[in-house]
């Protein structure tokens, strides 16, 4: 408990609310941009009963909703330890069961959009085939890299709720020998290709959601938590792929 509140007490006044304008303004921007893009391909097919918009609609809920709670999690913890006060040893198990089901209903959202909306894609169906099997490798490589090398549970954010997993080195292995950054940078390749696969126009405007917007999360939340939890030292230290 006591890393806990030397960490509360580098946190600024007022912290918990750091960068959260920024988030709220690139939302309202960015949710109805994902909608305009999708939205010429939406109409009258579903898949499993629900109509191409509803999934759409589900899509981006989740993700929204995936990333507020990450910033909320965040944010308790390192302004209050309340993870740790209320779970003690088990706060990164009780995070990990929050966390998971939301990263894992991504890409199955973004295949529902695909089905749903499969063949409204214009582009010839071989170089859609083509650029979609391109990109699958990195995502499947950079998954790969984090569980070898670097771990889902340090993924997920374990440098907010350890001391431990912040004196952890670099990870330069894998996909990390490419971007330090490779969870954000690669692994989302992974929506781009199932759009592709599908053929789906709306599926490929909800991959440009997902992507642009975990990088909204890297900026408006992470960057600076990350200069707090490592003493505004070089937070590539982290990885940052949470």
């Amino acid at each position: 408990m006591r890393e806990l509140q030397d960490i509360n007490e580098r946190v600024p006044k007022g912290y918990f609310w750091k960068g959260q304008l920024q988030h709220l303004m690139f939302l309202l921007v960015m949710i109805p941009g994902a909608l305009y893009l999708a939205e010429p391909a939406l109409g009258d097919s579903q898949w499993l009963g629900l109509s191409d918009r509803h999934w759409v609609w589900s899509t981006i809920a989740v993700v929204v909703t995936h990333q507020i709670i990450a910033w909320l999690v965040f944010r308790v913890q390192m302004c209050f330890s309340l993870f740790g006060r209320l779970f003690g040893k088990a706060d990164l198990t009780v995070w990990g069961i929050i966390f998971f089901p939301f990263l894992f209903a991504r890409p199955l959202l973004t295949i529902a959009v695909g089905i749903s909306d499969y063949g409204s894609l214009s582009v010839a169906r071989p170089w859609q085939i083509g650029l979609g099997c391109l990109l699958l490798p990195p995502a499947m490589y950079t998954m790969y890299s984090v569980k070898r090398y670097f771990g889902f549970t340090r993924a997920i954010g374990a440098d907010h709720f350890r001391d431990s997993y912040r004196k952890l080195p670099l990870v330069r292995e894998g996909a990390f020998k490419y971007s330090d950054n490779a969870m954000y940078s690669f692994a989302f390749l992974m929506n781009w290709a199932i759009a592709l696969l599908c053929g789906s126009k709306a599926a490929l405007a909800i991959a440009l959601f997902q992507h642009t917007y975990i990088w909204v999360h890297m900026y408006c939340t992470e960057q600076s938590d990350l200069d707090i939890l490592y003493g505004n030292n070089d937070t590539e230290t982290a990885n940052e792929t949470k």
